[in-house]
């Protein structure tokens, strides 16, 4: 079997991410029962190859493979991991469904557009549905901050523009300029594209209070509009608002492809990036140029 994968598909044993290179290492060793060729074949240093076992084998307490006449084969447990990598493998094939996971923003807009091909969706935020990506649980993770693949060197796609209006309680007093909203308070949320707006309050000098942390801009906006004098920035393709920081918030809504193997994800990829590209426009957001 040939493991192609090349992204974030790997499999979590006792709290610890071991990524597709070890299973592909035991795939290559169980096929041909020797350190030297599976490196060989798998195009890296025998060297390379045996601390990758090591070094996983140090993390788990057991051995991983062992020697057996002139060459080298799996252990049980070698084996027992290896099968189970395979099994999740044909999991994620098994189906013509498209699971995907995402920021509230970003997996809405795929749920909001209409197209042809069968998802799954979940939706919660970057940070949570980076750990179904990283576990291998779902083919695609989108976002609505690219930051945390800016963080991880991770190559994504971007499918459309965002950017941050200000939301003020009822009465609040009109924002005009930059220097109207220093010393307010404001609601942040956890996990978003805010960083970009306070991130520009900084550059401006503003000062500013995070009076409330919340974990969905629909409850920031909520929290809001039922309060007095409090304020957040929020993503303007589903908020009105005022557009003061408009320039310094615009930002990308992207995704990144998770399992490698399956061809309706490169269909559903293309869609959005050409005729999806109107669907997108229609929520709200700013198609890519």
């Amino acid at each position: 079997m040939n493991l192609k994968s090349k992204g974030l598909v790997n499999l979590e044993i006792n709290g610890e991410i071991y990524d597709y290179k070890l299973y592909q290492s035991l795939d290559a060793l169980a096929r041909v029962n020797s350190q030297r060729k599976a490196a060989k074949e798998l195009n890296i240093a025998h060297t390379v190859f045996n601390r990758r076992l090591i070094k996983a084998e140090e993390k788990l307490g057991f051995k991983l493979s062992k020697k057996s006449g002139n060459g080298t084969i799996l252990t049980y447990y070698g084996n027992k991991l290896l099968e189970e990598y395979k099994k999740y493998l044909i999991q994620i094939e098994k189906t013509e469904n498209i699971t995907l996971a995402g920021g509230h923003i970003s997996s809405g807009l795929l749920d909001s557009i209409n197209h042809p091909f069968k998802l799954h969706i979940y939706s919660s935020s970057d940070e949570d549905a980076f750990e179904l990506a990283k576990r291998g649980a779902v083919d695609i993770l989108t976002l609505d901050d690219p930051v945390i693949a800016y963080e991880r060197d991770i190559d994504f796609i971007p499918i459309a523009y965002d950017y941050l209006v200000l939301i003020s309680s009822p009465n609040s007093k009109e924002i005009k300029s930059i220097n109207d909203l220093d010393n307010l308070n404001f609601v942040n949320v956890n996990g978003s594209a805010q960083r970009l707006a306070w991130n520009s309050l900084n550059h401006y000098d503003v000062k500013y209070n995070i009076t409330n942390n919340v974990n969905s801009q629909f409850d920031a906006f909520k929290l809001v509009r039922n309060s007095k004098n409090l304020h957040s920035f929020l993503n303007a393709s589903y908020f009105k608002g005022n557009e003061i920081l408009k320039f310094d918030t615009r930002h990308v809504i992207s995704l990144i492809k998770v399992n490698e193997d399956k061809e309706e994800i490169d269909d559903f990829i293309n869609f959005l990036l050409n005729e999806g590209q109107t669907a997108i426009k229609n929520q709200g957001f700013i198609p890519m140029e």
